[in-house]
């Protein structure tokens, strides 16, 4: 929502917005107070909504230039990405491609790193792997909570970043740094099940492992 206001604004119009069909823990559809706040944000200015989950691309009308996916979760395909004139771009809150995943604030925390960012790349068919459009760095501040990066720094950090593109683009200024691929890191969403995978702790011809009391977390 800060980021479509934002590009109000800075005098971009917005013909369209994909979010949650409700806000998380909710279920009564018939309640405008339990929707996604970009969805709520969306209706009272007759911007065409659609639900995340069911995004196509006949969703994107024609015309459309540049397709912004702030901090979204949701895959965005190659025949959607295609119905954007300019391009497709997308805002991860890490320095990329350190931490591609879901949950990159919560890694960075538990991982005790002292310094993040975050990086606004375009789109591609590798999650979180695309060429870089922009990227700036920030100090962790001691005592941070994923909640509190995220809130106080990486969010406003998110609309800044998105901002500066959509700019570069709209002025015919297109940056395309390719991401690293030795220094990629990819961790999983935290609340995934544990991978178990005996073969990556038991050497050839030791005893068996007993899956019913081992289990590897991927850390």
């Amino acid at each position: 929502m800060e980021v479509a206001d934002a590009l109000l604004d800075a005098g971009h119009k917005m013909v369209g917005a994909a979010a949650p069909r409700l806000r998380r823990g909710h279920s009564d559809e018939s309640n405008a107070m339990s929707w996604d706040r970009l969805r709520a944000w969306a209706y009272p200015r007759d911007v065409q909504w659609t639900d995340a989950a069911e995004l196509r691309a006949m969703h994107i009308p024609d015309g459309v230039d540049i397709i912004v996916a702030a901090h979204s979760h949701a895959f965005i395909g190659r025949r959607t990405r295609a119905r954007a004139a300019v391009a497709t771009i997308g805002y991860h809150p890490s320095l990329l491609p350190l931490h591609r995943g879901r949950d990159a604030i919560r890694w960075t925390i538990r991982d005790g790193d002292k310094v993040t960012g975050g990086s606004v790349y375009h789109l591609t068919e590798r999650t979180d792997a695309g060429p870089l459009a922009a990227q700036e760095h920030l100090l962790v501040p001691p005592g941070s909570t994923a909640q509190s990066l995220w809130r106080e720094h990486l969010a406003p950090l998110g609309v800044r970043l998105l901002l500066r593109v959509v700019a570069d683009l709209a002025e015919g200024r297109r940056i395309e740094v390719p991401q690293d691929e030795k220094l990629a890191t990819w961790e999983p969403a935290m609340d995934s099940a544990p991978l178990f995978k005996p073969e990556l702790i038991a050497l050839p011809g030791a005893t068996p492992v007993d899956s019913n009391k081992w289990a590897l977390y991927a850390q």
